[in-house]
């Protein structure tokens, strides 16, 4: 197994506060792999045999429901751990990833776990912190789908994928990967005839720029607007 450069991730939160020695005993279980576009790097319900951190790209998590939808839970930008099944007590991994550009990532098997927050706690908390927040994303967004009308939902989506990985252009903010109408209507709980019915009508209003897995928010602020207001029906 090749020897990963502790200078690929002495930068990120994850690993704020180690000195140099401690991250080479963390990286010595580690190995590196890429992923192409669009292959998978794990399915839902496979057993939990690593964990994963991504250097470089972006990963898709999504679940098959039993009857055949899939719903996207989330995406995962470079320097965010995932696959983390073991740290919440699950034994399969609950959702597939796939890496939606070419992707780089580090991944420790799953053994290593209980070694490594034995001997630095601080991966546990950070670990912790780390599940915490995106229980809190995913809460946000069910309550989304329960209160708000679809407009609403897609416009809170395109904003917080433009949060996590935008890239800003003179004429807005475009986001950095790949993503398909179908994506956003699998994340907003709605069909892709409305998704692409809403885009197409901002797209005549100018705000947003929208091609083929390409995504340009031009008024981001207008966007914000309708992700905010508060209509009177109630949602669709």
């Amino acid at each position: 197994m090749a020897k990963v450069d502790t200078s690929l991730v002495a930068h990120l939160p994850l690993f704020a506060g180690f000195k140099a020695e401690e991250l080479e005993e963390i990286l010595r279980e580690a190995r590196s792999a890429r992923y192409p576009k669009n292959s998978a790097i794990f399915e839902q319900g496979a057993d939990a045999h690593a964990f994963f951190l991504l250097l470089h790209g972006h990963v898709r998590a999504a679940k098959t429901t039993p009857t055949g939808e899939q719903i996207v839970v989330r995406y995962v930008a470079p320097g965010e751990t995932f696959g983390l099944a073991m740290a919440i007590g699950l034994a399969q991994y609950p959702a597939t990833a796939t890496a939606v550009d070419d992707s780089v990532v580090l991944i420790w098997p799953t053994a290593a776990w209980p070694r490594l927050v034995d001997r630095f706690p601080s991966l546990a908390s950070s670990t912790m912190r780390t599940v915490g927040s995106r229980l809190q994303e995913s809460h946000t967004r069910i309550l989304e789908i329960s209160t708000q009308q679809v407009e609403q939902r897609v416009a809170h989506a395109l904003l917080r994928l433009a949060k996590q990985s935008g890239k800003k252009l003179d004429h807005g903010i475009e986001i950095g990967f790949p993503i398909s109408r179908q994506d956003i209507a699998q994340m907003t709980g709605t069909t892709l005839h409305t998704v692409s019915r809403i885009l197409s009508g901002w797209e005549s209003q100018g705000l947003v720029e929208s091609g083929r897995q390409r995504i340009i928010l031009r008024d981001p602020h207008k966007i914000v607007i309708l992700a905010e207001r508060n209509p009177d029906s109630g949602p669709t």
